[in-house]
């Protein structure tokens, strides 16, 4: 498929992960960098080809969930100019409008969703039974949504209702039929490969006539907690192939940060970017069954 040059492109948004460049027939450039983010901040140190782990994997997974819900991506193939480092990890897609709320569903019990239990015996207004721990399944997926906050801010959890009064009855429980729905397809398709999917969180978006796309990531290790079932022991935390991994570091005694101090995070080390590209790659290639090329 033949798409618009870059020669006229404008960048219009640099976020955590993506840089977005609008194109002259309309449609969007949405290129995934190295960068890795914890704690509301981009850190300084980037995780090499995690970029096209990410734009990799949501490829493969959109074309298992087309059934479910139509795509954002129109091409592949990178645009005439478009700098050739970029192959990979860009994609052209359709412009949207982007749904204002992130749309999370869980599985388990881990993250911001241990303490919200600990307090309040629930996680974003879901009730839950007593008795559970951190990583212990819960009895059925949950929607947990939260705010999009801008850069640099931090996402707050909602409620179911917080959602109806946001974007209106109809379309929240659209949202939270999708989400719930999608988790479970990526659980089951997880689960047969030996990856417990703990949680994710996908992006919305509505044609001009109104149809839900998805887009941005789907089911990536920095949308998703993935945990390998092997090792899933409620009671701690889980050992994992996503990002958890730079935020243990960064919130160990190793890295002399304090995450409360409002000071950036120290640059990572050679070992943990290695092994955290490490984790990135096994991911996509438990999941895929390919080897990244």
């Amino acid at each position: 498929m033949t798409v618009a040059t870059f020669a006229a492109a404008t960048h219009l948004h640099a976020g955590k992960v993506r840089d977005l460049y609008a194109l002259g027939d309309g449609t969007l450039l949405m290129v995934a960098s190295d960068r890795i983010s914890a704690y509301d901040f981009v850190l300084e140190t980037p995780i090499p080809d995690k970029g096209r782990v990410l734009t990799e994997l949501s490829l493969w997974w959109f074309e298992r969930l087309a059934d479910l819900l139509p795509h954002h991506v129109v091409s592949t193939e990178l645009p005439a100019g478009a700098p050739m480092e970029w192959a990979g990890r860009a994609v052209v897609v359709e412009r949207l409008d982007m749904i204002g709320v992130e749309c999370v569903a869980r599985g388990y019990l881990a993250g911001s969703g241990v303490e919200q239990y600990a307090t309040t015996g629930a996680v974003c207004g879901v009730g839950l039974p007593p008795g559970l721990v951190e990583g212990s399944a819960l009895p059925r997926p949950i929607f947990t949504p939260t705010t999009k906050a801008a850069v640099g801010s931090h996402d707050a959890p909602m409620t179911y209702a917080d959602v109806e009064h946001e974007v209106g009855a109809d379309l929240a429980a659209q949202l939270r039929v999708i989400t719930v729905e999608v988790y479970r397809r990526g659980h089951e398709i997880a689960r047969d490969r030996g990856i417990v999917l703990a949680d994710t969180k996908i992006e919305l978006g509505r044609r001009t006539d109104n149809t839900l796309v998805l887009a941005d990531e789907l089911l990536t290790p920095d949308s998703s907690r993935f945990w390998p079932a092997d090792g899933w022991s409620p009671g701690s935390p889980q050992p994992s192939f996503d990002k958890q991994f730079v935020r243990d570091w960064l919130t160990s005694t190793e890295s002399g940060w304090d995450r409360y101090s409002g000071e950036p995070p120290p640059p990572l080390p050679a070992e943990i970017v290695a092994a955290t590209r490490g984790r990135y790659v096994e991911a996509y290639e438990r999941v895929t069954g390919r080897r990244l090329a």
